[in-house]
């Protein structure tokens, strides 16, 4: 009997700690629902009184208009671009950094590692003005270079791969220089395979936030060739008349799909990369 009210008991707390994470979800996920909810409206539908939160039947006009109001195509494409370029340029670029600090040996070392983490404290207002200076002088401004090249330095990804390759035994190193391997063979025949948890993990937060950009974009990135999605939504709000949301969260839900597609892709990856940290 004691036994079955103790079964009972643990079956009533799992139902309990399932429906609080439910309600939890449902929180966390209601804005991006009601987004798309209202990109399904017609103006009518919107402002309707009491408000229905339920899908409408504007959906085919709301999407075209957002397409080709705010040139959805062109933006898409800059952002995904800029954000795959910066992903995998401070994949490689950390690898590299990474790599060096744990297998050369060379005067400052560790001074030079500070540093670039110190680089890290620095918040992104305060690099602004010089980083923008620096463009300007290169004529990069308006282009993808911007865009692009000053964030290809990582000093998280620097930090993540170095500690990652400490716990690779040395053994590995030096049995490879008694095969004949040579450092560049070394990292791309057993360094990098014992990578690609943490190259997945690093390539889904890194596109994320780049794609999130939305101060330097908008001070670099002012033509319509090189402009990226969050500054290009701007162009849906017409500031002579009402703002039509119904446009303006389709053109927002348009934006969510890229990086909702590479979460899903790399998901996996992700959680695997942060089990084995807890492991580790």
């Amino acid at each position: 009997m004691e036994h079955k009210k103790m079964i009972n008991k643990k079956k009533l707390e799992n139902l309990s700690s399932q429906l609080i994470m439910l309600l939890v979800l449902l929180v966390v996920l209601f804005p991006m629902i009601y987004a798309i909810i209202v990109s399904t409206q017609t103006n009518a539908e919107y402002f309707r009184f009491p408000p229905r939160i339920t899908p409408g039947s504007g959906i085919l006009e709301n999407y075209s208009e957002a397409w080709h109001k705010g040139n959805l195509g062109r933006l898409l494409f800059n952002s995904t671009l800029i954000s795959l370029v910066v992903a995998f340029g401070k994949i490689i670029l950390s690898i590299l950094a990474g790599f060096t600090f744990v297998y050369f040996d060379f005067k400052g070392k560790f001074f030079f590692f500070i540093i670039i983490l110190i680089t890290q404290m620095l918040p992104l207002p305060v690099r602004i003005v010089p980083t923008y200076m620096l463009m300007s002088q290169l004529n990069w401004v308006n282009t993808y270079w911007a865009l692009t090249i000053p964030f290809f330095a990582s000093a998280t990804g620097t930090l993540l791969f170095r500690q990652l390759y400490m716990m690779i035994p040395r053994s590995f190193a030096d049995a490879a220089k008694v095969d004949g391997v040579n450092s560049l063979q070394f990292l791309w025949h057993i360094v990098i395979p014992l990578s690609k948890t943490n190259i997945a993990a690093l390539f889904l937060i890194e596109f994320i936030f780049i794609w999130n950009q939305y101060l330097w974009p908008l001070i670099v990135g002012n033509s319509q060739e090189v402009r990226v999605v969050q500054i290009g939504l701007k162009q849906l709000i017409d500031t002579d008349a009402a703002v039509n949301w119904n446009v303006l969260m389709s053109g927002t839900v348009l934006g969510m799909i890229p990086p909702l597609i590479i979460l899903i892709v790399f998901q996996s990856s992700l959680i695997k990369g942060l089990s084995l940290a807890d492991e580790k």
